[in-house]
């Protein structure tokens, strides 16, 4: 159109004023734009989440041979409200992931772990064949829950998004029991950090 300026790269739209800010911020691992190898950017992103300080549960189901089958789990956070659900996250390789990803409906407990569960955290975090031969636990209808924690859910998969090498699943609560006292926590690849 005639009278108007062209934009420049180094131009804002709005106001053809020069846009300001942006740099490299102290600490960047690559400049914008440079997009590190699969395997440098799998390491980095590794590492950068193990700064990030989360809450610690045991996910457990009731396996299609009866069996009760189990895993730690540190991708958990709350999602909706109404209804009550959770959503977590579970690796595709993992016996318990394949598990509640493949039956839709299915129930399962989340158990909340509190600062004394440390040892409780080792034992599903490790690939033993029965995780639940020295653990305090008994059925609740069809889930298996551990006795002696700080909170536990009951929960049903609601829905499951397979993405990457994991399946985001929504659980809707269907009982709850809140937890007391100080929870474990996950960081820096450690299950021994308490809140202080």
């Amino acid at each position: 159109m005639p009278g108007e300026r062209p934009v420049t790269a180094d131009r804002s739209v709005a106001g053809d004023r020069p846009v300001t800010g942006g740099g490299r911020p102290s600490g960047a691992l690559a400049e914008p734009g440079a997009l590190a190898e699969p395997g440098v950017l799998t390491a980095r992103f590794t590492e950068a989440m193990s700064r990030l300080v989360t809450g610690v549960a045991v996910a457990t189901a009731r396996r299609s041979d009866g069996r009760p089958v189990g895993m730690l789990v540190s991708s958990l956070c709350s999602y909706s409200v109404r209804p009550p659900s959770v959503l977590m996250a579970v690796a595709d390789g993992s016996r318990t992931g394949r598990e509640l990803s493949a039956r839709p409906g299915m129930g399962f407990g989340v158990h909340l772990l509190g600062a004394d569960d440390e040892a409780l955290a080792r034992v599903f975090a490790g690939g033993a064949d029965d995780k639940f031969a020295d653990v305090l636990w008994e059925w609740d209808g069809d889930v298996p829950r551990l006795l002696g924690v700080s909170g536990y859910l009951r929960c049903r998969v609601a829905a499951a998004f397979p993405y990457g090498d994991h399946t985001a699943l929504v659980g809707e609560v269907s009982s709850c029991v809140p937890g007391e006292g100080q929870p474990l926590v996950y960081y820096g690849r450690r299950l021994d950090w308490r809140l202080r």
